[in-house]
């Protein structure tokens, strides 16, 4: 087998930059889900030590506001995870492109295959992200509603 020669390591560069760019693009999304969760978990410690000293209606406003920040850090580090998934995957796409050209072997099927389920991932992974958002403003919604019930 002969070395790869720069005319044809070239195609297969300019082939691997599209998973490269979304490895880049997903780590971005990554930062923003772990900023969230890291927020989540901080207003849920919050407001499990404002639950101990609370009682009556504003008790149970507390709680409900908990099991919805539970629910929220579930659905968030499920997003995370199907994320760094899609990350996986496209950093195994781009193995599996430089193993193809290299040792000069046909696997256009699991290519495609690799590439679908990153996207698969990706797209999943955002689908927690939304359902993450729709619920915090379920949240927001309780507060408010308490807040117009106040005497």
């Amino acid at each position: 087998m002969s070395p790869m020669t720069l005319a044809e390591l070239v195609p297969v560069l300019q082939v691997a930059i599209g998973p490269v760019i979304l490895v880049s693009g997903v780590g971005l999304l990554l930062l923003t889900m772990t900023n969230r969760l890291g927020r989540i978990l901080d207003r849920t410690r919050l407001l499990v030590r404002e639950r101990r000293a609370a009682g009556g209606d504003e008790g149970r406003l507390i709680s409900a506001q908990l099991e919805i920040l539970g629910r929220r850090a579930r659905l968030v580090r499920t997003a995370i995870t199907l994320a760094t998934l899609s990350v996986l995957l496209a950093s195994a796409l781009v193995i599996l492109l430089f193993l193809t050209a290299l040792l000069r072997v046909e696997v256009a099927a699991a290519l495609a295959l690799l590439f679908a389920a990153c996207m698969a991932s990706l797209i999943a992974g955002l689908v927690w992200f939304l359902r993450d958002i729709h619920l915090s403003l379920v949240a927001l919604q309780l507060e408010v509603e308490a807040v117009g019930r106040e005497p």
